[in-house]
């Protein structure tokens, strides 16, 4: 287990820590890699979020008519050259 004690600083409106090389080779953080900060009994938790990358047919599964508005474009007729 690698350990280290950092101190915190403001930024702007915010408090922040830089995590050392060390730390971000351990845990396999990345540059611009997102993570999920929480606090578990006055403890705070990082973890790195994976990214998942969906196919065309699961995220048209996910896809809710009534929760995203229904057909996004709605015309009577054709309006170029669409065959129906």
């Amino acid at each position: 287990m690698i350990e280290v004690e950092l101190g915190v600083k403001q930024w702007g409106n915010n408090l922040g820590v830089r995590l050392p090389a060390a730390i971000a080779r351990e845990s396999h953080l990345k540059a611009h890699q997102r993570v999920r900060i929480s606090v578990l009994n006055g403890e705070i938790i990082i973890k790195p979020v994976t990214e998942v990358v969906l196919t065309l047919d699961q995220r048209l599964a996910l896809f809710n008519p009534a929760e995203h508005g229904g057909e996004v474009m709605v015309a009577p007729e054709t309006l170029g050259a669409e065959n129906w």
